[in-house]
């Protein structure tokens, strides 16, 4: 016999299954790739992927935070990409750092306490800005030909 709270979080994680289906029906009713929710449906499947990559290896906490953080922040620099738009401006991607280094830092707190975990986020800020600063971002490889959009090599 299950036990009441086993059923009970079977239940809401097919729930979010079938709210996880109906937007990837609505994307394909509403236009696909070029229909409005492309960057909601790009939203919650990165931030599924990301919070289950890292939930597994560093804990649920880490998993909510690092998937929400990196989920929304990347979709929207994938989506302009992916509109054959230039990137966002130098202030626009530091807001996303610091949205993604705030998730990270707030994830850690708990275990590493508040100097390390502030320090922490002050150095992914940096370190993000300046890799942005040099061109490297997440939608570096990623290429949006007339046919089927595409990963590429890296070009040197």
């Amino acid at each position: 016999m299950l036990d009441h709270h086993t059923v009970a979080a079977i239940s809401i994680a097919g729930s979010c299954l079938d709210v996880l289906g109906s937007l990837y029906l609505a994307y394909d009713l509403l236009g696909g790739p070029h229909g409005p929710l492309r960057v909601l449906t790009r939203m919650v499947t990165y931030s599924i992927l990301f919070g289950l990559g890292f939930g597994l290896g560093l804990g649920l906490l880490f998993g909510v935070a690092a998937g929400a953080a990196l989920g929304i922040t990347i979709s929207l620099e994938l989506n302009r990409t992916s509109k054959r738009q230039d990137h966002y401006s130098l202030p626009w991607e530091t807001f996303f750092s610091a949205i993604r280094a705030a998730a990270f830092s707030a994830a850690l707190y708990p275990q590493v306490g508040l100097r390390f975990a502030i320090f922490y986020g002050l150095l992914l800020i940096v370190g993000q800005v300046i890799a942005y600063t040099l061109g490297v971002r997440p939608s570096l490889q990623y290429t949006v030909p007339r046919g089927v959009p595409r990963a590429t090599s890296r070009r040197r």
